[in-house]
């Protein structure tokens, strides 16, 4: 029993012991790094001057701005719209400042990434698509509904798409964004197809107007068929009730349809038709607007490791010497 507990307080006693020493070493690093601190103030403090001074001229010379564009396309030009986006970004890794001066682009140096994406948005893409529901509902059985709203099939389908690119100087429409709605919407075959569709809009809401006419003559001839037999009988007697509310329900989803119509006609007057633009929002991410604070650490750094490799290869070189 004697030797069991000489054992644990011998045990316990190099428990403690290891544990004095990681303490007294976090404290001699910690005086290290203070000693390290006041023997080299002078560089650490020109070092971050002399960064946060280069990181200030950065950040205000080499600023980013962000441009987005929110666009419906139309008559099925999804794909002609992310075919045309996917080539502007192409030339512009090629470098083809003569491709964005033809198609009206100024100040083609400045232009940065150019992209697309959809704005996820499942419940128009839902109401919008009679069968929608059903597909998504279909495609859920057998996957995550997430990923399948993201994927590129589905997503493709929805309505808004956000076309982003950034320039290193601000701009204006007459810069950039006309110019590249122009060139989205230059296509002989999708501008025919616009053309057909709006002629037969409004094919539709010209003979739309011409049934509601109808019934309201049907309506007004019917009053006075109602007023003439009340006069003469003192009591009406309507026996078709039925018809005359499925005329008015008629000439009530005409009227629906017709405001339906007339925002499809101002929807649909561009092939890649623009919602809304927003121009020359300064690009905060990444290292934009950070190299005042980022540099002089970077510059601290290097000094220290500087520093601590000089050390180590000396320590290195002196125990080879007494070898």
């Amino acid at each position: 029993m004697s030797t069991n507990s000489q054992d644990q307080e011998i045990d316990l006693g190099q428990v403690f012991k290891k544990i004095g020493s990681f303490f007294q070493s976090i404290v001699d690093s910690l005086f290290d790094a203070i000693l390290f601190v006041k023997n080299n103030i002078i560089i650490l403090s020109i070092l971050f001057v002399v960064g946060a001074g280069l990181g200030y001229y950065f950040d205000k010379t080499s600023k980013s701005y962000t441009n987005e564009i929110i666009v419906i396309p139309n008559f099925g030009s999804i794909d002609y719209l992310y075919s045309k986006v996917a080539l502007l970004e192409a030339k512009k890794k090629e470098n083809d400042t003569v491709f964005f001066s033809n198609i009206g682009f100024k100040n083609v140096k400045d232009l940065g990434k150019i992209e697309i994406e959809p704005i996820n948005d499942i419940f128009k893409f839902v109401n919008q698509n009679g069968s929608g529901f059903e597909l998504i509902k279909l495609m859920a059985e057998d996957g995550d509904l997430e990923k399948i709203m993201e994927s590129e099939i589905t997503s493709k389908n929805y309505p808004f798409h956000l076309i982003k690119f950034s320039t290193s100087e601000k701009t204006d429409l007459s810069k950039t964004i006309q110019p590249l709605l122009n060139y989205l919407n230059d296509s002989d075959h999708f501008k025919t197809i616009q053309k057909q569709y709006l002629e037969n809009e409004n094919i539709k809401m010209r003979a739309n107007d011409s049934i509601i006419k109808q019934i309201d003559k049907l309506v007004e001839g019917f009053s006075k068929s109602v007023v003439s037999a009340s006069r003469i009988d003192k009591m009406v007697y309507i026996s078709d009730n039925n018809q005359l509310n499925e005329i008015i329900n008629t000439k009530n989803g005409l009227i629906a349809e017709q405001g339906t119509l007339r925002l499809n006609l101002i929807n649909n007057d561009k092939i890649i038709k623009e919602i809304s633009t927003t121009i020359n929002s300064l690009n905060s991410k990444g290292l934009n607007g950070k190299r005042k604070f980022i540099l002089p650490i970077v510059l601290i750094l290097i000094f220290i490791v500087i520093k601590f490799f000089n050390s180590f290869y000396k320590k290195q070189i002196a125990k080879r010497n007494l070898a």
